[in-house]
């Protein structure tokens, strides 16, 4: 199979260890959510959450809201975590995202040097100017607001391997 969802891992998950630790927040009203088009970093030129790295000393919500702050100049309120993706990268640094939803935000969304803000909605969201990985659990949190947790084994960018599981315990 091409991406391998139906056989066991390759990776071996639980000694796992990721280079890099990251978040994505998606902000949502009404039917949209809030994007991006993401101009520099990894991911340069793909839609998006707004996101990144963990700083040292901050917890995952702490980035994930800063993040959301300095790429779109939005504060998100009350941010849920909805679910955490591992990616075991064959050219990049493996990450291990959390992965935040929230309903309410502060300030108006600007383009920034790292982003520029485009409201989608729900069922338009452009999947094909994505991660290949968003299709596989995206629609599920958006739409349902289901929790997850996703494993997926990159080389480039394709997927050779992935699990998702839904409606997982987040803490």
């Amino acid at each position: 199979m091409m991406d391998g969802a139906d056989s066991p891992s390759p990776i071996d998950w639980e000694g796992w260890v990721p280079e890099i630790r990251a978040t994505l927040m998606f902000v949502v009203k009404d039917f949209e959510v809030l994007l991006i088009k993401k101009l520099r970093g990894i991911g340069m030129g793909k839609i998006n959450g707004p996101g990144g790295k963990i700083d040292p000393g901050e917890t995952p919500l702490e980035s994930a809201v800063r993040e959301t702050q300095e790429e779109l100049h939005v504060t998100p309120l009350n941010p849920q975590k909805m679910g955490e993706l591992f990616f075991a990268m064959c050219d990049l640094p493996d990450i291990h995202c959390h992965v935040y939803m929230a309903r309410e935000f502060e300030g108006t969304p600007t383009a920034t040097e790292e982003a520029i803000p485009r409201w989608t909605r729900m069922d338009k969201v452009p999947y094909e100017l994505m991660w290949a990985d968003d299709k596989y659990w995206l629609p599920q949190m958006l739409e349902e607001g289901r929790t997850f947790r996703g494993r997926f084994w990159f080389e480039g960018e394709v997927i050779r391997w992935r699990n998702v599981e839904f409606d997982v315990g987040m803490e």
